[in-house]
């Protein structure tokens, strides 16, 4: 038996262990679901740190009985989590207050001051409204301002993965892989901004509040005897630096280059490329660092993407949820079989999936329209799956453009990825072949990759990929299809925030 990378991967929704070979294959999984979010105020999204460290601990003990044998190989952890959330610790470890998640909406009532320098050449690329946006929604600002005490206690504030890292090994110490959020990191130079650096200037966390900097793929550090009798994990394990969800997603797919893209279907569905090139897709929104240590991944996302789905189930799919209990299976598993009785295009329906103030729409809302009374449920389902994929399509214009690329395939994961019909839409709207790999936890695939080039088992991450990365089903474009949907997205669909953007700017008041 060969040593094992364990991959922790946290999403917003639960926490799962995974184990893959160095092949690719699926040895073992442990998922832990836990309640998203809770709000005590309206437009808060706020969770208890410990339920992630918790889920991790019921995690690591579940393989430890069912598999003990696999779970005795494991070499090297590598930990991905959601992004954007914040966590507080005091100089003891301990936490100060709620994580703060990236679905939160509060926000400072004006921006902070920045120095005249970057307010002035902010301004003169029409980007200072964008730049105050990110600033009055950054959470360290709003704590410093409405909870100054816990501020005050603050001694390290950190991302989620590095908080589970510091769980593991008692270091406070995170990937640069893993930085993406309302902090001052320098994405062009992959390390935290200078005092009067631009992001520095537009989010003011002290320096010292900041965790060090590991490059993925290297030592962050080792179980420590007191997480090994939580976790059962041996001590001593190797603790590697992983990345973002979507940046390990991106790398499980195979994406190396800006000729492929990767779609991410999830909570926060995305539009991802990887390039040594820096470049914006989207003005002032910088490209992500790659797990790929060198390079970006520019990123065109749709906010709460896939959590529409989640929303829709709540309010208008009851029946799917029951019949699904009793069948064993998830609703989206009904909802999905009915997709293709619907047909393109939703006969005349179409949804704008801007169910969050994006950073270039900052007034922005969801809409769909088009009613008519033959539409039934399904046609609303099938409506959101499709706008959220105009949303992509929209993106992937955007970075080809910046890019100076033509995007040929598509690579897809994401639980909405484990949906043929949702794949064969996907391929229709963007008229490219869509592939799939052997596994929808790609995620956890990319951080498996991430360790077994880190042990020396593979001498690149084209190497490891080549060997752990395997097409499992391709989806052709149908030329039919093809022309229903680019008669919507050019008639319809891209004239539509144009057209409702006073409406939006009316109902924010």
């Amino acid at each position: 038996m060969g040593k094992y990378v364990l991959s922790i991967d946290c999403g917003t929704q639960s926490l799962r262990g995974i184990i893959f070979d160095k092949h690719g294959n699926l040895l073992v999984k442990v998922k832990k679901e836990f309640t998203p979010y809770y709000s005590v105020e309206p437009g808060w999204a706020e969770q208890d740190p410990d339920i992630y460290w918790q889920r991790l601990c019921e995690t690591t003990q579940a393989i430890k009985e069912q598999e003990p044998d696999i779970f005795g190989a494991i070499d090297s952890i590598v930990v991905t989590t959601q992004r954007d959330s914040c966590v507080l610790l005091d100089k003891q470890g301990q936490v100060v207050r709620p994580a703060i998640l990236w679905m939160d909406q509060r926000k400072i009532k004006k921006p902070r001051e920045m120095n005249l320098y970057h307010k002035l050449t902010i301004a003169a690329v029409g980007m200072l409204p964008t730049a105050n946006k990110f600033s009055m929604n950054c959470n360290a600002h709003w704590i410093q301002e409405y909870e100054p005490e816990n501020w005050k206690k603050t001694y390290k504030y950190l991302q989620i993965s590095g908080y589970l890292n510091y769980k593991l090994t008692g270091e406070f110490k995170d990937s640069i892989a893993s930085q993406i959020g309302h902090i001052p990191f320098n994405y062009k130079k992959f390390r935290w901004d200078h005092k009067n650096g631009q992001k520095s200037q537009l989010f003011h966390i002290e320096k010292e509040k900041l965790c060090d900097l590991v490059a993925p793929g290297k030592l962050i550090g080792t179980i420590t005897e007191g997480t090994a009798k939580e976790t059962g994990l041996r001590a001593g394990i190797k603790v590697i630096a992983g990345g973002s969800d979507k940046g390990c997603e991106t790398l499980g797919v195979g994406c190396f280059n800006n000729h492929t893209a990767s779609i991410s279907l999830g909570s926060n569905a995305s539009i991802q490329t990887t390039t040594k090139k820096y470049y914006e897709a989207l003005r002032f929104i910088c490209p992500f660092p790659a797990v790929i240590m060198g390079a970006y991944n520019p990123e065109i996302q749709i906010y709460r993407g896939y959590w529409m789905i989640s929303w829709f189930k709540k309010e208008f799919a009851q029946k799917e949820v029951r019949q699904a209990k009793e069948l064993n299976i998830s609703p989206e598993e009904l909802l999905n079989k009915r997709l293709n009785d619907v047909s393109p295009g939703c006969d005349g329906l179409v949804f704008q999936p801007f169910w969050g103030p994006g950073a270039k729409r900052p007034e922005g809302k969801g809409a769909i329209i088009g009613f008519d009374d033959y539409h039934t449920r399904i046609h609303i389902y099938r409506a959101i799956i499709e706008g959220i994929g105009f949303g992509l399509f929209e993106g992937l214009g955007y970075i080809e453009k910046k890019s100076g690329k033509t995007i040929d395939r598509i690579m897809i994961s994401g639980g909405g990825s484990q949906s043929d019909a949702i794949c064969q839409i996907t391929a229709d709207l963007f008229n490219r072949p869509v592939y799939r790999v052997q596994t929808y936890e790609t995620s956890g695939l990319g951080a498996a990759i991430i360790g077994y080039v880190a042990q020396g088992e593979y001498k690149s991450y084209k190497d490891a990929v080549k060997n752990m990365v395997r097409i499992k089903d391709a989806f052709q474009p149908d030329e039919k299809n093809v022309a229903i949907y680019k008669n919507i997205y050019e008639d319809i669909y891209r004239k539509i925030y144009k057209k409702l953007k006073p409406l939006y700017k009316a109902m924010h008041g």
